[in-house]
């Protein structure tokens, strides 16, 4: 008999604590002017590069902006960023995001691990929670824009982040112009449209490469098969990242490759998606 209203007083206990953490992320979120998620329906297709330079380039472009890693068991933006050795900072019970420049600020699961290559092996409740935390718990102070990284596919983060970032909020959906990724893209759009959330558009990326030596284009991975699927699917079209060795390189070196290569073909491509992204969301 004690067991059980123990167990009822748990039970109410954790929905007392939901509660108040639904409204800690009610309340941050209303200080965030556009969210932005950026999917993909499987990996390996640059999601991540794409939501860093993204969101450098509306830090770049005067907005204030927050980057999200949600993508809990690979963590990748900080090391795209060269922020790999900061970690988050906390001040009255509030989480400190770290700040990249004065437009931008990150939170990602890697600041928490105690070495680089340490796993994060948990199951979907307690991912929830991670994300339920560095939505509700951070402080994320007035933004224009939070771009989201997500992991590849439809799970427990996409989920998780679709159903709490309802208003003022639309993905981007990352592909590549194979037909197998072309595929999952649609599952993602499909996704998005089953929770209600705006598709932004889709983008393709390792777009057709230019041979170095001869300068002709040879399309490696196809082209075209994004804005098709895009064409298909309703919904519109941002642009073509081509495969260049420069955006692989600042990757690795943690410097964002419009920042390095402002004014290449590629970094233009980023900039004519930021204006289309910006188009959408009406700024």
């Amino acid at each position: 008999m004690n067991g059980v209203v123990l167990m009822a007083d748990n039970n109410e206990q954790r929905h007392m604590q939901m509660m108040e953490q639904n409204l800690k992320i009610v309340d941050k979120l209303t200080n965030i002017k556009h969210k932005i998620a950026i999917m993909s329906g499987k990996g390996g297709v640059g999601k991540t590069t794409v939501a860093v330079n993204l969101a450098f380039s509306l830090a770049f472009s005067g907005a204030k902006v927050g980057l999200l890693d949600v993508d809990i068991n690979g963590p990748n933006v900080p090391k795209m960023l060269g922020i790999e050795d900061e970690k988050l900072g906390g001040i009255d019970g509030a989480i400190e995001p770290v700040v990249v420049s004065k437009n931008l600020k990150v939170v990602s699961m890697a600041f928490l691990l105690a070495e680089r290559d340490m796993p994060v092996i948990w199951r979907g409740p307690v991912k929830m929670q991670a994300i339920r935390q560095f939505l509700g718990d951070v402080d994320w102070g007035k933004l224009d824009y939070l771009v989201i990284d997500l992991p590849p596919g439809t799970g427990d983060e996409p989920l998780s982040i679709a159903q709490l970032i309802k208003e003022n909020s639309g993905a981007v959906i990352v592909t590549t112009p194979q037909d197998v990724a072309l595929l999952d893209s649609r599952k993602a759009v499909n996704f998005a449209r089953a929770l209600e959330m705006p598709v932004i558009g889709i983008l393709e990326n390792m777009s057709g490469f230019s041979c170095p030596h001869c300068h002709k284009d040879i399309d490696l991975f196809k082209v075209g098969g994004g804005k098709v699927a895009a064409g298909e699917m309703s919904v519109p079209y941002l642009g073509s990242v081509p495969l260049d060795p420069n955006i692989v390189e600042t990757g690795d070196s943690g410097v964002p490759f419009v920042q390095k290569y402002r004014g290449s073909e590629s970094a233009r491509v980023f900039e004519k998606i930021v204006d289309n992204v910006k188009k959408f969301v009406g700024d």
